[in-house]
């Protein structure tokens, strides 16, 4: 079995993986990890992009369970000297990896690998088009605060059309029973995807809001010339989240560009912003799809 996007996943899957990742945050915040399922495999990670959550968090992960862990540093890689995804699958395929995780600029670079590798492989973001484990992470997150996902209303604002986060969260939240809606920049509003556009309008009443980098790169003309000019259009300060409701969260999958799409008053307040637990649980999460694909079940 292979983790590559939130539709590859059944519901009890889902239920499972959401399950046990809140045992493994438990055991985590407790010490109490005494289990070692994945001792004696080896859990390849293999990223074309920067990463520093993702691939800390599989990695710890990996470790907690007793794997042993190899990155392949890509800027050292044969990648540099031409070598094609399909080579490089080869020649990881002949070492046995019992998983590999990879991260990659092309949309479908993750399925690719898995039809050459023998080992499961989890997709730990392609291109524009999905982020699996940090969906399942924030759904872990928010269930965690809330003590539930059915009938909360979650806004998720930004650059939303080249967001691999927003798309897998708009697959999964939906099928937990949340109401998501998506809203930014209309330039960055994807055809695919029904928006609300406005982002006030979407942040109205909403009891969680999750923020997306800021794209810079891709975002010229909505930035706009003046600093702080994208943060009052469309980002998150103090004041736009009062139209949230009264108790709403404020999420963000980093790295945050602090004062564009988030102020850091709303970023590091410490009664709303669930951004350091989203990287606690995110560990417990990738411990939960590792233990599942790769091992037996705590």
């Amino acid at each position: 079995m292979d983790l590559l996007a939130i539709d590859s996943l059944s519901d009890d899957q889902i239920a499972t993986l959401l399950a046990e990742g809140e045992r493994w945050a438990e055991a985590n915040r407790t010490g109490a990890v005494s289990q070692a399922p994945l001792e004696g495999r080896i859990v390849f990670n293999l990223f074309y992009e920067n990463s520093t959550r993702t691939l800390m968090s599989f990695s710890v992960a990996a470790h907690r369970l007793g794997a042993q862990v190899v990155t392949l540093p890509v800027e050292q890689s044969s990648a540099k000297k031409g070598e094609t995804l399909d080579d490089t699958a080869r020649t990881l395929n002949a070492m046995r990896p019992d998983a590999l995780v990879i991260r990659h600029f092309e949309n479908g670079a993750p399925q690719r690998m898995a039809r050459i590798m023998d080992c499961p492989v989890i997709n730990a973001g392609d291109g524009t088009n999905e982020h699996p484990t940090q969906a399942l992470l924030d759904a872990l997150t928010i269930r965690s605060h809330f003590g539930r996902i059915e009938g909360l209303k979650v806004a998720i604002c930004g650059d939303i059309k080249h967001s691999r986060v927003a798309r897998s969260n708009a697959r999964l939240l939906p099928r937990l029973g949340a109401e998501v809606r998506l809203a930014g920049p209309p330039a960055l509003l994807p055809a695919d995807f029904e928006g609300i556009g406005d982002v006030d309008t979407a942040i109205e009443g909403a009891d969680v809001v999750m923020m997306l980098r800021v794209q810079r790169e891709r975002m010229a003309d909505d930035l706009g010339d003046a600093p702080g000019e994208y943060l009052a259009r469309y980002g998150l300060t103090a004041e736009r989240l009062k139209r949230a409701s009264p108790d709403a969260v404020v999420m963000h999958p980093g790295p945050m560009n602090r004062g564009v799409e988030i102020d850091s008053a709303v970023a590091d307040d410490p009664q709303r912003s669930l951004i350091p637990l989203q990287v606690e649980i995110g560990v417990a999460a990738r411990m939960a799809c590792l233990n599942l694909l790769v091992g037996a079940r705590p």
